[in-house]
């Protein structure tokens, strides 16, 4: 699956003339006639492709999004229910299967149109026109921090709001009453003036032909019952109870196992297997050769690995083979020097005149920042299972994109993309590296060649060295002051550009900015990582506008709010983090409080970060967390999201280093790719401001912060300044702090 964004989105022509032509004709209506094969049992009848009602009066809602511990299977199900007016102990969910008709068209619209609004003429048009997109790119897509602000908002609500508006059209039809008469609630339709009322059930038959809005009245935040509460989540049960079934949980008759190795370095292509080795090992069955990779077929995994071991493996040489670290970090710095020379540099913010602005001011900041390659390190292995057959191929896996999957599986084996189906399971951590289909490629590419299922499992060691890496970067910053300590000129320089767009952007009132950037080429592979662009950027200019904070001798937390008086909606998050965190309250010696504020996929959080420097370690003993997402729809979810992003953002600031020497990824294991463990975790407090703006992510938002906070307390702490991550790597002999 290729890189997507807003912007391949604009230049492969979705948003252009030509295709609202074209999206005339694919109007898509009310599928569901095309999707009840794929979702509905006997008795149940689809009113919408997101929703089906039962005979028993359940509701069934249909989630294209998958499960990877977010509880977007609870929360999306949540959003069209209140809608509905739907009884929530009624509610169950079932996740979309991975097909066109399921391409998430609500996804990219999201992405794209916000919270703009759309005329209800051009509605069916609009949609129409991101389905096709969708359907043609295979995009299923979990990611992003995108589903309860996409999916949520242009799919389930309007889904849930429009099977409402025909429920009480049918109802009125077949009672012959006024359907303001009617009242909703808890899946039952009543009249009072009658004296009857009657279950969903009764009329979903009727509702079924009936036409739907394209844009039904959605319910002001005052009127929610469900959203904004925390019931239960669906999937909590059976992960207690151990039958949750993982893509490594899969088990099918006559299975077999694979363990794979490929080249160490990225690219180079199989030269040479010796078999010799293996050939009388009892339950090994078959060595496969791909084009970058040796995988062994076994009874058993652990058999599987051990026959790998010993074949004797071979990899062509590469023009990549003698580079390490230090030699992309020198391509970075020269690529970035001659895009200024030769006036090639990205512009992504340009105002004012920087350089005459940096030229008026004797008072000049520079600093350079690096962050690492870090690798995801999901608790759960890359693993699926295949099994082709009768001319399909099915695959068992978790994705955060079924149907990418299924048609890059497809692709690999020369398959119509139809004959590939993909059983979707629970994600053992995702965070980005699920979205990447070189797994299910192996698989289908190793079970080609036998009759039976196997279930290909990645050892730690092939996990850690064979990832798509958040990129290693740089970021230049030169920056003026004016004589009463305000930021007048902001010039900020790094190497490349994915997504969020905003990540580098500043909420701050700086008069003249330029922020620009520069492209560069290495052979390490890049994926999306949580957060992508925004783990490099909250470090960057959080880390520096501290800097600028010391230098004009103001206090950070009170620097930053002189920035912001333009912002007033960052300005409220600030401040609360402060007022919680006890921002003026003293400190031991050798603590430090550190503050940082972000905003990442339509969510701005603030984090306060409090330190101790014990001995050359750090001990983050407390985080304070302040986000406006606008809306919380699930607000334990929403604080549970919030604390696994801060876990993982602080594992990366504290220990995440993945370095290249001859080629190859140096990090093996979580011996040397080091995780916070649940006795280093800090205390995090968690506050939602609920601002009624239009929804940001979960997900994502609160791994940017922690980096810069935690950095920004150790310089409070002992004066020293990180401007490199992993913060292990650095010296903290204790030093007297510059400001307590």
């Amino acid at each position: 699956m290729g890189k997507w964004s807003r912007r391949a989105f604009i230049t492969t022509g979705v948003l252009t003339g030509g295709a609202l032509v074209l999206g005339v004709a694919i109007r898509p209506g009310n599928r569901a006639k095309k999707v009840k094969g794929m979702i509905a049992g006997e008795g149940d009848t689809v009113l919408n492709v997101w929703l089906k009602i039962a005979a028993d009066n359940t509701t069934t809602v249909v989630v294209p999004h998958a499960e990877m511990g977010q509880g977007v299977h609870t929360s999306l199900p949540m959003m069209l229910a209140d809608e509905m007016d739907a009884d929530w102990k009624t509610v169950t969910m079932l996740e979309a299967p991975g097909k066109k008709e399921y391409a998430n068209y609500a996804l990219a619209k999201g992405f794209i149109m916000g919270g703009k609004d759309i005329p209800s003429i051009l509605i069916g048009t609009v949609d129409g026109i991101f389905l096709t997109a969708t359907s043609q790119m295979s995009l299923q897509i979990t990611g992003g921090s995108a589903s309860v602000r996409c999916t949520g908002m242009h799919a389930m609500r309007v889904a849930g709001a429009a099977a409402r508006a025909v429920l009480l059209e049918a109802a009125a039809e077949q009672w012959d009453v006024d359907p303001n008469e009617l009242i909703v609630k808890d899946s039952y339709i009543s009249h009072t003036a009658t004296n009857r009322s009657e279950p969903f059930s009764k009329f979903v038959a009727k509702a079924a032909n009936l036409s739907q809005p394209s844009k039904p009245r959605l319910k002001t935040s005052d009127e929610f019952t469900i959203m904004g509460t925390s019931p239960n989540r669906f999937d909590i049960p059976e992960k207690v109870d151990g039958s949750a079934s993982f893509g490594i949980d899969v088990t099918l008759p006559n299975m077999k196992y694979a363990a794979i190795k490929a080249s160490p370095v990225f690219g180079a292509k199989l030269k040479t297997v010796d078999e010799e080795a293996i050939k009388d090992m009892p339950g090994v069955h078959k060595v496969v050769s791909l084009e970058g990779a040796v995988a062994v077929i076994a009874d058993g995994y652990w058999l599987a690995q051990m026959a790998l071991d010993k074949l004797s493996v071979e990899f062509m040489e590469t023009e990549n083979d003698g580079v390490g670290q230090e030699d992309i970090y020198n391509l970075y710095l020269r690529d970035m020097d001659r895009a200024i020379a030769e006036g090639d540099e990205k512009k992504d913010v340009k105002k004012g005149d920087v350089e005459s602005a940096l030229a008026d001011t004797d008072n000049r900041v520079e600093a350079e920042y690096r962050v690492p390659y870090l690798a995801h390190a999901t608790m759960e292995p890359m693993n699926c299972t295949a099994f082709l057959h009768d001319e399909t191929c099915e695959i068992w896996v978790g994705s955060q994109n079924p149907l990418g999957f299924a048609n890059s599986v497809a692709e690999a084996l020369d398959m119509d993309r139809e004959n590939v189906q993909v059983h979707n399971q629970y994600l053992g951590g995702g965070f980005g590296r699920r979205a990447m289909p070189d797994v299910a490629v192996q698989a289908a590419l190793i079970a080609k060649e036998v009759d039976y299922p196997v279930k290909l499992i990645w050892s730690r060691e092939e996990d850690t060295r064979q990832d798509h890496y958040r990129e290693a970067n740089i970021s230049r910053f030169k920056a003026g002051l004016n004589d009463t300590g305000k930021v007048t000129s902001w010039n900020n320089q790094f190497v490349f550009k994915h997504d969020p767009e905003e990540a580098p952007h500043i909420p701050y009132d700086v008069e003249h900015q330029y922020i620009h950037y520069s492209e560069s080429i290495t052979h390490i592979p890049w994926g999306f990582w949580r957060s992508v662009d925004s783990s490099m950027h909250a470090f960057f200019t959080e880390s520096f506008m501290d800097e600028l904070a010391y230098k004009a001798n103001k206090d950070p937390y009170a620097f930053r709010r002189e920035h912001l008086t333009n912002a007033p909606r960052f300005l409220n998050v600030l401040d609360k983090a402060a007022e919680k965190a006890n921002w003026d309250k003293s400190l031991p010696d050798n603590w430090g409080r550190g503050i940082s504020i972000h905003q990442s996929f339509g969510t701005i959080v603030a984090q306060v970060a409090e330190i101790e420097v014990i001995e050359n370690t750090v001990k983050v003993h407390r985080v304070v967390c302040v986000a406006d997402p606008g809306f919380a729809f699930h607000p334990d979810g929403f604080t549970a999201q919030m604390e696994s992003g801060i876990v993982y953002g602080l594992t990366a600031a504290l220990y995440g280093d993945i370095t290249i020497e001859n080629g190859a990824v140096m990090q093996s294991n979580f011996h040397d790719y080091r995780m916070l463990r649940m006795n280093e975790s800090p205390n995090i407090e968690t506050y939602i401001i609920n601002s009624d703006n239009w929804p940001g992510g979960a997900g994502e938002p609160s791994t940017p912060g922690i980096a810069p906070a935690v950095a920004n307390a150790i310089f409070n702490a002992t004066g020293i300044r990180i401007r490199e991550l992993p913060i292990k790597n650095h010296n903290l002999s204790s030093k007297p702090a510059l400001m307590g």
